[in-house]
């Protein structure tokens, strides 16, 4: 199967600052892959390289057969949306806001929106349940709410692949919920391919289908959430002391920290 993005060795980074290095992976059309790693690993840096925001020291980023430096920004903003882990909230209404997401589309000098971008706008609008906001200012909704505006958006591109960068860090479970089950049911019916940055590991297991877990810049591992997330590989990675069990609805792995008073006191147990 060809790869709708390959990622061919690429170093990029900050000046004289952090820089990740020597980044490989490929991701055929479909997929639904996390970033992985502990604060400083490089997730960010890597994610800013693929959507562009940082230029590549060397490598190559292939999408679909072409080099993505070439694209035009208005051609990469056809194949790729962002969404980003604060959403601008501009004083502009939801709808306004959503309706953002077709200029890429817009013809030179056209000032007014057409009826198929209009049709567009509602039809993710009500796919994201946010068309009953749509006369609403963006700063009058809530966080998640935003994040679902946010996605609308991004939709209305039209978009081969979805970057996602931190998107549930801030919200409650419910909330977190609802956005994971949407993108997932977006890959599902769309096969729309997502990479997204997450911190939570056992949601990163859940949803994704491909894992790749940095560490000081590089890429530490890569694979299936079962392949990657192994107490043994956490541990190493992040430090910490973790137990890995399997969720017995999904067959996914859960991941379970575990505090240093509770690790003591089961040590001293054992111990005696």
């Amino acid at each position: 199967m060809s790869a709708l993005l390959a990622i061919n060795n690429i170093s990029c980074g900050y000046g004289n600052g952090f820089h990740i290095k020597d980044i490989s992976f490929s991701l055929p059309e479909g997929s639904f892959a996390g970033i992985i790693g502990p604060n400083g690993s490089g997730k960010t840096t890597l994610f800013k390289g693929i959507s562009g925001d940082l230029s590549l020291n060397s490598g190559s980023i292939i999408f679909d057969g072409k080099d993505l430096s070439s694209f035009s920004l208005r051609e990469k903003a056809q194949q790729l949306s962002i969404v980003s882990q604060f959403i601008e909230t501009p004083s502009i209404t939801v709808e306004e806001y959503v309706m953002m997401g077709r200029m890429p589309y817009r013809k030179p000098f056209q000032f007014f929106d057409k009826t198929e971008d209009i049709a567009v706008a509602h039809h993710y609008m009500h796919l994201t349940n946010t068309f009953r906001l749509r006369n609403k200012l963006m700063t009058e909704l809530s966080g998640g709410e935003q994040q679902m505006a946010g996605i609308a958006s991004a939709l209305c591109q039209k978009p081969r692949l979805l970057l996602l960068d931190e998107p549930t860090s801030h919200l409650d479970i419910t909330h977190q919920m609802k956005f994971m089950n949407l993108i997932q049911k977006l890959n599902d019916e769309l096969r729309l391919s997502v990479i997204m940055i997450v911190h939570d590991l056992t949601l990163a297991a859940e949803y994704c289908d491909y894992l790749v877990m940095m560490k000081d810049g590089r890429v530490f591992c890569k694979g299936t959430p079962e392949e990657v997330l192994t107490y043994e590989k956490i541990e190493k990675v992040y430090d910490t002391v973790v137990v890995v069990k399997i969720n017995p609805v999904s067959g996914k792995p859960v991941v379970f920290p575990v505090s240093e008073r509770r690790l003591r006191t089961f040590n001293q147990k054992n111990i005696k």
